[in-house]
């Protein structure tokens, strides 16, 4: 965990490097998308494996109802991913169309 956290550091002494109006924004919205794009994935991934465990442990319970559960699996995955995609497209208009500049 250490190393991740020095190359982080290491990531934004470049990113920060250059000192002026603009490019601190440029500079900021790099690490603010990089480190939102992190956590939402984090998130999406906590929520994909916590759903998909409920699946498997309601289909190993009945059988019966497996594609039942599936189904509303796929469902529930898909919403789940959607944030995670949201979260992209925030983050490429903070890149590449900045409000901010």
């Amino acid at each position: 965990m250490k190393k991740f956290f020095l190359l982080f550091l290491a990531f934004g002494a470049f990113a920060f490097a250059n000192e002026g109006g603009a490019d601190m924004i440029k500079a900021y919205s790099v690490v603010a998308a990089g480190v939102g794009l992190g956590l939402a994935a984090l998130g999406g991934a906590i929520g994909m494996g916590h759903t998909a465990a409920a699946t498997i442990a309601g289909t190993a319970r009945n059988p019966g109802l497996g594609g039942k559960l599936m189904t509303t699996m796929f469902i529930a995955l898909a919403m789940i991913e959607a944030q995670v995609i949201y979260t992209l497209v925030i983050a490429l208009i903070a890149l590449y169309a900045n409000p901010f500049l």
